[in-house]
C-alpha cells in the first residue's frame, strides 16, 4: 500500500504563476564513510604480529653473545626507524598522487604537535627503549622461553593497573587468575625453563613485562587521536634517539661481531619492530586492548617451540608446567 503524500502548497512564482520554477537546492556532499577492514585483515595482522614477535626473543638471545643490550637495542631501532621512514615516506606519496586524481581530495593530515607530540615520543622512549633494553639485558641471563613466558604476563598487570590506578573493581576472576599466572612465574623463576634460572634475569623480563604493559595503556589511548602508522614511526624515532648514548658501543661491536649476529640485529629491526609493530597497531586500532593483548598468550609457545628448534634450548617438565600455569591464569584473569 502507497503512503498518502503531505500536502504540498507552492511557493509564489511557482508553475502555478507560469513562472519558471526555481532550481532545486544542490545536494550537501556526501561525507566519507571509511568502511571497516575485513576480519580477515585483521585476524592475518594479528598472527604476523605473534610469529614476528615470538621469533624476536629467539633472534635476540642468539645476538646476545656478541652485543650489548644497549648497543643491540640502538642497532635494531636504527634498522626499524629507517625502514619505518621509507614506509612512511612512501605512505604519503600513495596519498598525494591519490589525492591529485581525486575530485574532492582529502584534507593532508599532518604531524601530531605540542602535548600529543609529547606523549608519543615518550611512548616510544618506553618501549623502543626502555622494553628493549631490559628484554635485552634479560636474555642474556636467562634463555628465551622464559623470556617469553615472564613478558606474557602484561596483560595481568594491565588489569592490576586498573584496580589500582583507575579504581575498577577486583574480581574473584582477577584475583584467581593472577595468583595462578605468578605460581606459574614463581615456578619458572625457581627451575628455570631449561633447568637453570638467574634471579637478575627474571627481575629484568618482569620489568621488561612492566613496560610493555604501560605502553600498551598508553598507546591505545593515544590511537584515538592518530593513525598507527605515523605513531608507530614518530615512537620509534624518539625511542632510536634515547638510545644513542649506546652508540660507541654499537660501532665497536659491529666491527668485531660475526656476519649472522649483525643479520639478527637488522632482522629485529626491520621485521619483529618495523613490521610488527606496524601490524600491531593495525590491529590495536580496530579491536580493544585487551582483545589484541589477548592475542600474544599465543606468542610464547611460539616461541618456545622456535628455541627448541634453532637453539637448542629444551625445556624442562617443571618449566611447562609453569608456563602452562602462567598462561592459564593470565587468561582466566583477563577474559571477560
Amino acid at each position: 500500500m502507497s503512503h498518502p503524500r503531505s500536502l504540498e502548497i507552492p511557493a509564489p512564482g511557482g508553475p502555478e504563476s507560469g513562472a519558471a520554477p526555481p532550481p532545486p537546492p544542490a545536494a550537501p556532499p556526501a561525507a566519507p564513510v571509511t568502511a571497516r577492514p575485513p576480519a580477515w585483515t585483521i585476524a592475518a595482522a594479528a598472527g604476523t604480529t605473534v610469529l614476528l614477535w615470538a621469533s624476536a626473543f629467539v633472534g635476540i638471545r642468539s645476538a646476545g653473545h656478541d652485543f650489548s643490550p644497549g648497543a643491540m637495542a640502538l642497532g635494531r631501532m636504527a634498522a626499524a626507524a629507517l625502514a619505518l621512514t621509507l614506509f612512511t615516506a612512501a605512505a604519503a606519496a600513495r596519498r598525494r598522487a591519490a589525492a591529485r586524481t581525486a575530485a574532492a581530495p582529502a584534507p593532508a593530515r599532518g604531524l601530531p604537535r605540542g602535548g600529543l607530540l609529547g606523549m608519543v615520543a615518550f611512548w616510544g622512549v618506553v618501549w623502543f627503549g626502555g622494553y628493549n633494553v631490559a628484554l635485552n639485558a634479560a636474555e642474556r641471563l636467562v634463555d628465551a622461553g622464559t623470556a617469553a613466558l615472564l613478558v606474557s604476563t602484561a596483560p595481568i598487570l594491565v588489569a592490576l593497573a586498573a584496580v589500582l590506578v583507575l579504581g575498577e573493581r577486583l574480581t574473584g576472576r582477577l584475583g584467581a587468575g593472577v595468583a595462578i599466572a605468578f605460581a606459574g612465574v614463581a615456578l619458572i623463576a625457581v627451575t628455570g625453563f631449561t633447568g637453570h634460572a638467574d634471579p637478575a634475569g627474571v627481575g629484568l623480563a618482569v620489568l621488561a613485562a612492566v613496560l610493555y604493559a604501560s605502553a600498551v595503556l598508553l598507546q591505545k589511548r593515544l590511537l584515538a587521536r592518530m593513525d598507527a602508522v605515523t605513531m608507530t614511526w614518530l615512537g620509534a624515532l624518539a625511542g632510536t634517539a634515547a638510545l644513542l648514548p649506546f652508540l660507541p658501543a654499537l660501532l665497536a661491536e659491529l666491527a668485531a661481531a660475526p656476519p649472522e649476529s649483525v643479520a639478527a640485529v637488522l632482522y629485529l629491526g626491520v621485521f619483529p619492530t618495523a613490521v610488527g609493530f606496524l601490524t600491531w597497531g593495525y590491529v590495536l586500532s580496530h579491536w580493544t586492548a585487551g582483545r589484541t593483548v589477548a592475542v600474544t598468550y599465543l606468542s610464547p609457545p611460539v616461541t618456545v617451540a622456535l628455541s627448541w628448534v634453532l637453539l637448542g634450548e629444551v625445556p624442562t617438565a617443571l618449566a611447562l608446567a609453569g608456563g602452562a600455569l602462567c598462561l592459564a591464569g593470565v587468561v582466566l584473569a583477563t577474559r571477560r
